[in-house]
């Protein structure tokens, strides 16, 4: 039997006590917006791939066509950069805030003048993959022949290299390729908490910012998912409320997982409209990229980071 102390995963967490981030300001709660732009990333055959793409889009109960393009399915994903990304920029920059992309490195090689833009705004880019493809049937070599090539396309489209990463569709050996490429300030393909923990690595200690997924406009196209704006808007300002009040004493962070061609359908957008007008009502709301958040782990928090586990 495996005891705690061999048990490759991590239940306990922080535990009865969390710690105090000390988010600036003394904010009570974190909010972190990110905007996952995969448009022109996800399967195709004319990228290379076996299939046509099946997931997160509006087709639903959709599957790969081996062979075969699903023009539907593209079309959907086309609407994502050509009319809801900019919807989502126009939308934040109204309301002054900084979300960090989740960019899939070809989704972003094929549209330069929305990463342009996304600069513009000052938006941290992080890296969302090579390829918006599942990884859970790769060997270590090949996903880390595909990280390094992430990093490289990454780099030369944007003008500088990620310092966060998130693969979404991963696998066992994904946070070892993060940890041995070194370079990352911080990865997040974790749900494990409401705030950031370290975690060891062969270059030193790692921070993990983690991820939602429901709190996440995936949900529209997903089962038990959102079938309005409303249902979308109340789980967003359920979560807030709850984490707000517990920010008292514990404050924490709340992730929203966002897509260009979902949430940027009209009426989807409405939630955040709405959501953004409920944060406005309450003080101290600290409202950071991840790139932010990580910063401030690494400045704040590097005594936590000698209670890090090994990778499992």
């Amino acid at each position: 039997m495996q005891g705690p102390s061999d048990y490759p995963r991590d239940l306990a967490g922080y535990g009865r006590n969390s710690p105090d981030p000390r988010w600036p300001g003394r904010a009570p709660i974190a909010v972190q917006f990110v905007v996952n732009f995969e448009e022109g990333g996800e399967r195709s055959i004319l990228h290379g791939d076996a299939t046509s793409e099946a997931f997160l889009s509006d087709v639903l109960g959709a599957v790969p066509w081996p062979n075969q393009r699903h023009m539907n399915v593209e079309s959907m994903y086309e609407y994502g950069s050509r009319a809801g990304f900019w919807r989502l920029l126009r939308l934040f920059q109204a309301r002054q805030c900084r979300p960090t992309v989740f960019g899939v490195a070809t989704a972003l090689e094929k549209n330069p003048d929305i990463v342009a833009a996304m600069k513009e705004a000052q938006w941290e880019i992080a890296s969302h993959g090579l390829k918006w493809i599942d990884y859970k049937d790769f060997e270590y070599a090949a996903e880390r022949a595909d990280l390094a090539e992430a990093v490289r396309i990454h780099t030369a489209v944007t003008g500088e290299r990620p310092l966060g990463w998130y693969t979404g569709r991963n696998s066992p050996h994904t946070l070892k390729a993060v940890l041995d490429d070194g370079g990352f300030l911080y990865s997040s393909d974790s749900y494990a908490d409401d705030l950031p923990y370290w975690v060891k690595g062969p270059k030193g200690p790692h921070v993990i910012i983690p991820y939602s997924l429901d709190v996440n406009d995936m949900r529209f196209v997903n089962a038990q998912g959102y079938s309005s704006a409303q249902d979308f808007f109340m789980y967003l300002r359920d979560t807030f409320d709850v984490l707000y009040t517990e920010g008292a004493t514990m404050p924490k962070m709340m992730s929203v997982g966002l897509h260009c061609r979902l949430v940027g359908r009209p009426g989807r957008l409405a939630a955040l409209e709405k959501f953004f007008d409920h944060i406005a009502k309450h003080e101290r709301v600290w409202l950071p990229t991840r790139l932010d958040i990580a910063t401030h782990w690494h400045s704040e928090h590097k005594e936590l980071a000698k209670n890090a586990r090994s990778v499992g």
